[in-house]
């Protein structure tokens, strides 16, 4: 494919880093020195307005913005008919998410959104294992995330609700929804609490939500910038043991999944234990699925518009209720 990033910082470099076999052929960016820099990285060429770059032969975009942006672009890049892979949450609301999805239906063309936690290896073994029946029915899964932040973060975009949404429910908790989704079919929130308890800015910096599905199963979730000592911890109950998902690589710790199997006495259950301590691998192998999608290989194991409307729909459910 020849494709554009739109966005070129962290994640835009990194979306770029993971295209491989494939050519990054226009970049675009709000800061044209950071455009420079990823262009002459990819041997691309750098396009000031982005809207010029729809004429050039391209076969896909990768959107990478902030939130603000993210949905309206993506939406005039699909009416240009191409293929996007666009950044979670894809938009800071549902109905932003929304318009994309009818777009998208129209022109035909394949849209993923970001949420690449799907992708860590030890999350795609849970899901596996799961898909067996190695723990049983699902009964509910209990999930944390979150980081400390970092002087100044107050000030960052993400804290700053007309351009990111709101804040850490729509930045870490919809990767916690998205999984919980993921593994547990259509959820909808019976309590959500979205405080700010430690930083001194208008968005939240704490999210608490408890999510029900129409059978009952629950995920009971926290998503945190008061996380002192970054952290991630996934847990799947099912009625014949527990898969533990915990760390990301790097400052989150070592990534491992253990899985608790019970016996038949109960008591203690049979543990076994895999680890990965290599580099993530999880945007690779996210934009494969998105490359596999697009040739028509074989269906997407990521999210997609749909994924990304239901998850927006909780949080703004989260947000309506503010915070008491």
């Amino acid at each position: 494919m020849r494709i554009a990033i739109i966005g070129c910082g962290l994640i835009g470099s990194k979306r770029a880093a993971s295209a491989h076999g494939h050519e990054i052929v226009a970049v675009s960016d709000t800061d044209p020195d950071r455009a420079e820099v990823l262009a002459k990285l990819c041997g691309a060429d750098v396009y000031p307005d982005w809207h010029a770059m729809l004429g050039s032969e391209l076969d896909a975009v990768m959107v990478c913005t902030t939130h603000d942006s993210l949905a309206s672009i993506a939406l005039e890049v699909v009416k240009a008919g191409l293929h996007v892979l666009i950044e979670k949450p894809a938009g800071r609301n549902a109905a932003e998410v929304r318009a994309i999805e009818d777009a998208a239906k129209e022109t035909h063309r394949v849209v993923l959104v970001g949420f690449n936690h799907r992708f860590h290896p030890a999350m795609r073994k849970a899901k596996q294992l799961v898909d067996e029946g190695k723990i049983g029915p699902l009964m509910y899964i209990r999930g944390r995330y979150g980081h400390g932040g970092r002087p100044g973060m107050e000030k960052e975009w993400r804290c700053q609700q007309e351009i990111s949404g709101g804040g850490e429910s729509i930045d870490q908790a919809p990767h916690l929804i998205d999984l919980s989704r993921w593994f547990l079919g259509d959820l909808t929130l019976d309590y959500g609490y979205a405080p700010t308890l430690f930083w001194d800015m208008p968005a939240d910096d704490n999210c608490f939500v408890a999510l029900k599905s129409s059978t009952g199963k629950m995920a009971w979730l926290h998503a945190s910038w008061t996380e002192w000592k970054n952290m991630f911890s996934f847990e799947i109950y099912g009625r014949n043991g527990k898969l533990h998902i915990e760390g990301l690589g790097g400052s989150y710790g070592t990534e491992r999944l253990t899985y608790y199997k019970m016996l038949p006495e109960m008591g203690p259950p049979e543990t076994t234990i895999w680890e990965y301590p290599f580099p993530d691998t999880s945007w690779d192998l996210e934009f494969m699925d998105f490359a596999a999608a697009v040739s028509g290989s074989r269906p997407s194991a990521g999210g997609n518009l749909s994924d990304a409307y239901e998850v927006l729909k909780i949080v703004d459910s989260v947000y309506s209720r503010g915070t008491t």
